[in-house]
C-alpha cells in the first residue's frame, strides 16, 4: 500500500471514525483503525461491536493494501504535524512508513485479516431528511433515554415512521420526549429502538456536517445504518417492545404558564443550590399574578424565587425534579415554553411555545 493525502484530510477522518473505538483489552484489533486504499480512495473502518463507522477521502493512490494501525496513536501522531503531505506506505511487512517534509516515522500495524467484518445491511426499510433537521430532533430527544437501566428497551430512542412523519421518542419511567418530523421520501411504516449512545454518536457526527445535507436511513431486522456524505454509521438495534406512552401523556390540564425559558432556567440554577440536598425537589406554587419556586428546608437552607410568567387557569401547586426541568429547558430551543398543569399527581407537559411538533412531560414528586 503506497499513497500520499494531505494530514488535514487524514485528522478529521481518524478523529470522526475514532468515535467508535474504546480501550478493549479482551479484543485489542478493536483498538485499531482499518486503512485501505482502493482506487482513488482511502477508507478508514473502526468499530467496537456495538457501531461501526467508515469514511472516505480522495487520495493519490499508488499502490492498493490494507492494513490496521492502532487509532489513538496514529491520531495523535498525525494531530502533531504540520498542514502538509503526508505519505503513508507499508511495504515491509506489518510496518507503516509515515513521511513528511521534515520527518519519518514508523508505526507497528496488523494484518487487516484480523479485523473484524462489518455486517451488511439487508434493506428492509428506508427514509431520508435533511442534517438540520435531526441534528435537531436528537438534541430535544436523547437526553431523556436512560443511560444505565435493567430495562435497555429505555436505553434506546424508538423511531415511529408513519404516513410520510417520523416521531422520535425516549423516555426513562420519570420523564418522556417526543419531536415529530415532516418525511419527503419514505419506504412504509417502520418502527425499532436505536440504542441512545448510537444517537449521541450520530448527533455528534452531524455537528461537523452542513444542514443541505440529506441523512439517509436504513433499517434492517436488527441494524440500522445512517449515510451522510461519506460518512456511514452501522448499529445493532435493540430488540423488544417500547412502551406506549401515548396513554400517559396528559389530553386536559387546569393551569397554562408561558415562561422565559432563560428566566426559568436562571430560577432553577439558584433554587437548585439547596433542592440539590432534597432529590432536586422543586415546588411550583401557580397563582394568576406571580409563580413561585420554592424547596423544603434542608441542612444549607432553603430558597424561594417568584416569577411573574403570564398565567391563566386555576391557581395550582406541584413539585418536580429540576434538573431534569433544566435538561428539558436547555434542549427545547426557542425564548418561551408553555407549562401544562392538571393536579399534584399528574404528569407536567412542556411545550414550546406556538409549536406542536415536540413534547416533554415530567413525573411529579409528592408534596
Amino acid at each position: 500500500m503506497r499513497l500520499t493525502c494531505s494530514q488535514k484530510d487524514l485528522l478529521s477522518a481518524l478523529v470522526l471514525t475514532g468515535k467508535a473505538v474504546g480501550v478493549n483489552s479482551t479484543l485489542p484489533i478493536l483498538n485499531n483503525v482499518l486503512l485501505k486504499a482502493e482506487g482513488k480512495k482511502l477508507y478508514f473502518t473502526t468499530t467496537n461491536l456495538e457501531i461501526a463507522i467508515s469514511y472516505w477521502i480522495e487520495t493519490n493512490v499508488k499502490n492498493e493494501g490494507e492494513i490496521t494501525l492502532p487509532s489513538k496513536l496514529f491520531t495523535n501522531y498525525i494531530n502533531y504535524l504540520k498542514d502538509d503531505k503526508v505519505d503513508i506506505s507499508a511495504e515491509d511487512g506489518n510496518m507503516v512508513i509515515l513521511k513528511t517534509s521534515d520527518s519519518t516515522t514508523k508505526i507497528k500495524g496488523v494484518p487487516a485479516s484480523e479485523f473484524p467484518p462489518i455486517p451488511t445491511i439487508e434493506k428492509e426499510a428506508e427514509f431520508s431528511l435533511p442534517v438540520k433537521t435531526l441534528k435537531e430532533a436528537i438534541r430535544h430527544v436523547v437526553f431523556a433515554a436512560a443511560m444505565n437501566t435493567t430495562r435497555p428497551i429505555l436505553s434506546g430512542v424508538c423511531f415511529l415512521v408513519s404516513k410520510n412523519e417520523l416521531k422520535m421518542a425516549t423516555t426513562d419511567s420519570y420523564r418522556l420526549a417526543e419531536k415529530t418530523l415532516p418525511l419527503s421520501k419514505t419506504s412504509g411504516d417502520i418502527t425499532c429502538i436505536i440504542p441512545a449512545k448510537t444517537i449521541y454518536e450520530v448527533g455528534s457526527i452531524l455537528d461537523a456536517l452542513s444542514g443541505d445535507d440529506l441523512v439517509d436511513v436504513v433499517i434492517s431486522k436488527n441494524q440500522v445504518l445512517f449515510t451522510v456524505g461519506a460518512v456511514k454509521l452501522i448499529s445493532r438495534l435493540i430488540e423488544g417492545q417500547f412502551p406506549n406512552y401515548g396513554q400517559i401523556i396528559p389530553k386536559t390540564n387546569k393551569s397554562q404558564i408561558i415562561f422565559n425559558i432563560q428566566d426559568l432556567i436562571l430560577a432553577l440554577k439558584r433554587i437548585n443550590i439547596f433542592a440539590k440536598e432534597n432529590n432536586n425537589k422543586v415546588i411550583f406554587r401557580i397563582k394568576s399574578d406571580a409563580t413561585t419556586l420554592t424547596t423544603d428546608t434542608t441542612q444549607y437552607g432553603e430558597g424561594e424565587v417568584v416569577l411573574t410568567p403570564k398565567t391563566k387557569g386555576e391557581p395550582n401547586e406541584i413539585a418536580l425534579n429540576s434538573q431534569y426541568l433544566l435538561d428539558a429547558l436547555s434542549n427545547i430551543g426557542g425564548e418561551e415554553i408553555q407549562f401544562e398543569v392538571g393536579d399534584k399527581t399528574t404528569p407536567v407537559v412542556i411545550r414550546p411555545k406556538g409549536k406542536s411538533d415536540y413534547i416533554h412531560i415530567i413525573m411529579p414528586l409528592k408534596i
